[in-house]
Parts: structure tokens; C-alpha cells; sequence
């Protein structure tokens, strides 16, 4: 497919379309001549799409486009210069690139820059070696959670092919098998939706060398390429156009990927994600391309489009509204795919996700490895985000080089986030008990009710005595949002507990004692029932990063506005919190005797995730939730052993069930 150049079977007039628009593109630009402090990541593709359109159509003009990228690229004598020099990104996807165009056109290129091409590739390929052999068991060569990683090794892994080295491949192969091993199986990714974008198409490009040039065919192998598509479809914002930004993103507009997207089609027959692939070359195209900040983008992956599409897959909408990631502990749940829908999306995990957190572990005890890199993941467990009405409501804090607690929807305790925190690799050195979980989960279309506890307790400095930090949180079929966070510390002179609550603009407090969140058009309403004697500021917070050592020059700030709740000082803490997006009624706190709840209309949340016993004048219950719509519509429990409902008992088991009752 890659190395030959050849697309599956069909027509392809609109990639066709596109891969011809992209070989022009940059007619107008002068190739530099000397290397610029920049990334050259996109002196790649500036060659390859060029050099695939002359071969799909023969035209000289693109042929002569794609020798101008090439004769820039080989003359300069390292790839990468403001950091790790012909050891890094840039040497990587220039190594993947030009190998590829050296296939494709190399017989149509003058003898002299032929020999130029593949003594550059030569040299570079055996730079990128030496480095990920020298550096085993630190950085990128044994990081095999991350972008890096990937993109290093298939860069190695096309000179390779192209070059016949074969002690490049082998090494390419094992670390990729590794990867495949190794990543999460549910598909979820730590680092987030825009290096999952950047990222994992590498691991795709390496697949397909595999199987073209040995006839190893390990796309099945783990079960995370299978699935990723699942992961990313569910972190889409309502309207397809932007992304939840859990992780390091640039911002909420670089998630799309149509290259990666048409290739997941293909291989696996997903036809939600042969319409998502036609969407974002589409429709979504030029926003995603002048609004994204990660470069080299969308529109060079024109190519990888045309390869990679496959006109035999269906196309079809997406419809599912509920998806849970074990690994990464991501639970994602919206009203519907329209513009104006109500998605949260809610995490809670180890540094990493549960399976690279124990892995690296035994990597770290048994050879002295440093193979989890956490520049990328944030100490944001227990946090979430919520979109409504076309806008970003609740908020995150995007990519940060000082990542820390308080940029996210979380709790402080003494004014103080987590442990060790304030700093890029927020995870790096920690205890191995320091984890963060989520538990008690309920998800599933069916029902349209979401509901989950994070655990995040560990993630505080011990000298604090936390013992207790358990957020629930529920999301209602009409796209409420409760949130109950419990909280506990040793016995003595007690703690001040803060919730926070981030937005792009200030809250607003209202006559009723709420605070009103207000982006563009959309709104909603805020309203803790608990506590009552909390005292309330609203601040404005600062988030600045460089999102790649590659362009030290590049700044990225965020402003963000941060509501605090705190408490008095005690031992124990309750927060008991609603968002009401839209118009609706913000719901008012239920009478219970025993447990917690809030009622809305229609809608009825009641909860116990500690001592599992909820008591209110209908309902008298041993559960960690029940969850009650209004007369036509079954509830629904956590962990229940017991449910009487107005006098007639409905469930009474003997281990906690989960689901629908009736």
C-alpha cells in the first residue's frame, strides 16, 4: 500500500481532488536554505504529496514541485535543530517522508540527486539508530506509550524498507510489537486527542510497512488499533468540529486526523469512522487546518488519504451516546451528536492509564527502565469537561508546561492540588501507590443515566492526612450534571476544602444564590446545595506552555476563570453541586434522611457512594445510587442490594447489582 503506492481498489475522485490541490499548495514558497530554528516536520510531506500525485498522474509539474522539497531536505546537513538534532521529530518524519519519495519517483530523479537522496537517507537512518540503541531504556527508543516513540521508529522503519537495512527494521519491529502489546486494549490514549492525531498514524504507517514488506500482519495484535477509533469518536464535541481537550491540546480544534480515520475504516469496517474520515476532508477541512496549532496539520495528509481510503466501506453517522475506558479510567456521555447537544466527559486514572502505570513499574524494578514519559499527561483525575449549546462550558486548562490541579475542575485541600505537582512531568517519580481510580460505573445507551466515582484521595501530599476524596458524578438523560464530592482527613485540626470550577469567561453570581456560565450563546446554571457556608471568589487563572521543544519560540497562553468554593475548616467535607445547561429549572436538593440527592423535574439522582444506604420518604434503599425518572421509565441503581420504592420492595439480592431494576 505505502511502499508501492497502492490504493485499494474503487474510485477516489474527491482524495484524488485533494491530493493534487496539496502537491500545489506550496508553489509559492521558497524551500529554506538554511535550516530555520523551526520544526522541518513539514519539508516531509512538502515532497510525498507531490511526488504521489506524478505518480498517480504523470504530471512533470509535480514532479518538479516534489525535487525542489527534496533538494531543500538532503542539503541540510542535520534534521532538527533547536532540539536533539537528527535524534528526534524531525528526523524522524523526514526520514519517514523522503524514504517514501525515494520509492516513489527515485528512477525520475537526476542520477546526482538520487545518490544525494540516498546517502542523506543513509546517514540519517544510522544517526536515528545509533541514538535508540545508545539510549535504551531512557527517552524516546524505549517511551512506548508515546508519540515520539512512534513516529522515530517509523521513520526508521520506511529508510529501512526503502534502504534494505535490515538491522534498522528488526529493531523497528520488535519495539512496535512491543507498542502493540503494551497499549491499552479498550483503545483509550494518555496523552489525549491531539497526539492522538499526531501520533498514532505512525503507528498505522508502520503497520502497513509490516504487512507489505514481510507479510507480517499484526493489525490484531493488543487490541488498541481496533478500538482507538471508539476512544476518539467519543472525545468529539457535539457538531464533529471540535475536541475535549483532556491532556496536552494545543487547543479544540487539532483532533482530526481523515487519513487515520479512513484507514481505521478500512482494515476494521467502521463505518462511523468512513463518515468521520469524509467529514473532516470535507466539510471540516479548512476550519480544522486554519484553526488547529499543530503543525504540520491536517492538509498534508493528503496522501495518506488517497492510500488509505477505501470506497467499498460504508458510511454512516455516528449514533452511540455512552462509552466507558477502563484503562484511562474515561467515562463519556452526550444527549445526542447535534450541535446543541450536552456532553461530559469525566477521567480518572494512574499516570499513564492503569496498564502503562504497572508496566513501567516492573520495567523501573526489574531494569532499571524509564519507559512511561508523562510530559504530556495532566493531574487531572476526578476533573471533567462539559459542552452544551455549541459552547464549552465547564473547562480545561489545554496544553501547560507547569501542569497543576488547580488549572482543572477539581478539589484543593488546604489551598494545595497534588502531590508534586507544578511541574511538566507531573507523574515522574511518584510512589506507586499514588493512583487515582474510578469505580461504581454505570454506562450504557440503553438507559441514558451515567454514573461514577472517582477515587483520588492517593493523589494528595500525604502530609495532609487525606483519607477520604471520593468525587460522584452523575449525568442525567436530559444532560444534567450532579457532582457530590466527599471528603475526609485525619482526625485534628481539620482541613479547608475547595471546589473549583473553570470556565472561558467569569461566572456570574445570581439573585437565587447561583452562578450563571455564559460562552457565545450557551448557558448554564450552577447551584451547590452543600455546603452552605462556603465562601466564594472568582479569579482569573493564567496557563502558558511551549508545545514543542522543537519551535522554543512558540507560546501558547490560556486564560482561564476560576470559581472557588471553600469550606470551613473541618475534618470532613461535602460538596453537593448540579449544572443545568440551557433554560431548564436548576433542580433543588431531595429530603433524604440518609444519603444525598437532587431532584429536577422529571429527573431524580439520590446518592450513597460511602455508606450505601439512601433513605427519603419514596425511597428506602442499600445502594451507592438510585436514579429515578418519572413514572414510565424503570430506575436504575449502583451497587444496590435493595430497593423498596413506595412500599413495594423491586430488587433484594445478595451481591451489589448495577443496572436496571424491572
Amino acid at each position: 500500500m505505502l511502499l508501492s503506492a497502492t490504493p485499494p481498489p474503487g474510485p477516489r475522485p474527491a482524495q484524488q481532488a485533494r491530493l493534487y490541490e496539496e502537491a500545489a499548495r506550496l508553489r509559492g514558497l521558497n524551500p529554506p536554505r538554511t535550516h530555520p530554528l523551526a520544526s522541518i516536520t513539514w519539508l516531509g510531506p512538502a515532497a510525498t504529496n507531490p511526488a504521489l500525485a506524478h505518480r498517480v498522474g504523470g504530471d512533470p509539474a509535480h514532479l518538479a514541485e516534489s525535487r525542489r522539497w527534496i533538494e531543500a531536505a538532503v542539503r541540510l546537513p542535520h534534521w532538527g535543530k533547536a532540539h536533539m538534532p537528527d535524534h528526534d521529530l524531525d528526523a524522524g518524519w523526514l526520514l519517514h517522508h523522503l524514504s517514501l519519495a525515494c520509492r516513489w519517483i527515485g528512477d525520475d530523479l537526476p542520477d546526482g540527486l538520487r545518490a544525494l537522496l540516498r546517502y542523506k537517507l543513509l546517514l540519517q537512518g544510522r544517526r536515528m539508530y545509533e541514538f535508540a540503541v545508545a539510549s535504551e531504556g531512557g527517552w524516546w527508543s524505549s517511551s512506548y506509550w508515546q508519540n515520539h516513540n512512534w513516529i522515530c521508529y517509523a521513520g526508521l522503519a520506511t529508510a529501512g524498507y526503502v534502504l534494505g537495512k535490515e538491522e534498522w527494521t528488526e529493531r523497528a519491529k520488535e519495539n512496535l510489537g512491543t507498542v502493540l502489546d503494551l497499549m491499552p486494549e479498550d483503545g483509550s490514549h494518555a496523552e489525549g486527542v491531539v497526539y492522538w492525531r499526531y501520533g498514532v498514524p505512525f503507528l498505522a504507517i508502520h503497520l502497513d510497512l509490516l504487512r507489505e514488506a514481510e507479510g507480517i500482519d499484526w493489525w490484531d495484535r493488543g487490541g488498541f488499533l481496533s478500538r482507538t477509533f471508539h476512544y476518539r469518536l467519543h472525545q468529539t464535541a457535539p457538531g464533529f468540529a471540535r475536541n475535549v481537550d483532556h491532556g496536552d491540546c494545543h487547543d479544540r480544534r487539532s483532533g482530526h486526523s481523515a487519513a487515520l480515520y479512513y484507514r481505521l475504516a478500512a482494515q476494521y469496517g467502521i463505518p462511523e469512522a468512513q463518515w468521520m474520515g469524509d467529514l473532516a476532508s470535507g466539510e471540516l477541512l479548512w476550519q480544522e487546518a486554519s484553526e488547529s496549532g499543530v503543525r504540520p496539520g491536517i492538509l498534508p495528509e493528503a496522501h495518506l488519504e488517497y492510500l488509505w481510503y477505501d470506497p467499498s466501506v460504508p458510511a454512516t453517522r455516528p449514533t452511540g451516546t455512552r462509552a466507558f475506558f477502563p484503562d484511562l479510567g474515561l467515562l463519556a456521555a452526550r444527549t445526542g451528536w447535534d450541535d446543541d447537544a450536552t456532553l461530559v466527559s469525566f477521567k480518572a486514572s494512574p499516570g499513564g492509564g492503569h496498564k502503562a502505570w504497572e508496566t513501567s513499574a516492573k520495567h523501573r524494578a526489574e531494569r532499571g527502565w524509564e519507559t512511561l514519559d508523562q510530559g504530556h499527561h495532566h493531574p487531572d483525575s476526578g476533573s471533567f469537561v462539559m459542552v452544551s449549546q455549541g459552547e464549552f462550558l465547564a473547562v480545561d486548562e489545554g496544553y501547560s508546561n507547569r501542569k497543576r490541579a488547580a488549572h482543572h475542575n477539581l478539589l484543593l485541600v488546604d489551598g494545595q492540588g497534588y502531590a508534586d505537582e507544578d511541574r511538566y512531568h507531573v507523574y515522574k517519580d511518584l510512589p506507586f501507590e499514588r493512583q487515582a481510580r474510578q469505580r461504581d460505573v454505570l454506562v450504557g445507551d440503553e438507559c441514558g443515566w451515567v454514573h461514577a466515582t472517582a477515587e483520588i484521595a492517593a493523589m494528595y501530599d500525604p502530609g495532609l492526612g487525606v483519607r477520604r476524596l471520593d468525587r460522584t458524578l452523575v449525568f442525567t438523560p436530559s444532560g444534567r450534571l450532579v457532582l457530590l464530592d466527599l471528603a475526609e482527613s485525619e482526625p485534628g485540626e481539620g482541613r479547608e476544602w475547595t471546589f473549583l470550577l473553570q470556565t472561558d469567561r467569569p461566572t456570574e453570581p445570581q439573585p437565587d444564590g447561583t452562578w450563571l456560565i455564559r460562552s457565545g450563546s450557551a448557558v448554564a446554571r450552577v447551584r451547590q446545595f452543600a455546603p452552605l457556608d462556603t465562601s466564594v471568589a472568582s479569579e482569573v487563572t493564567e496557563v502558558e506552555a511551549n508545545p514543542t521543544s522543537s519551535t522554543p519560540e512558540l507560546r501558547l497562553t490560556r486564560t482561564l476563570h476560576t470559581l472557588r468554593s471553600t469550606s470551613s475548616r473541618s475534618v470532613s467535607g461535602l460538596f453537593l453541586t448540579a449544572i443545568t445547561p440551557g433554560a431548564a429549572e436548576p433542580g433543588k436538593r431531595a429530603e433524604c434522611t440518609d444519603g444525598h440527592g437532587v431532584t429536577f423535574h422529571g429527573e431524580t439522582v439520590l446518592l450513597s457512594p460511602v455508606t450505601r444506604r439512601i433513605r427519603t420518604t419514596a425511597v428506602s434503599a442499600d445502594a451507592a445510587a438510585v436514579l429515578l425518572r418519572d413514572d414510565a421509565h424503570a430506575p436504575y441503581v449502583v451497587a444496590a442490594t435493595r430497593l423498596e420504592l413506595n412500599g413495594r420492595v423491586l430488587l433484594d439480592v445478595p451481591e451489589p447489582y448495577t443496572g436496571k431494576v424491572g
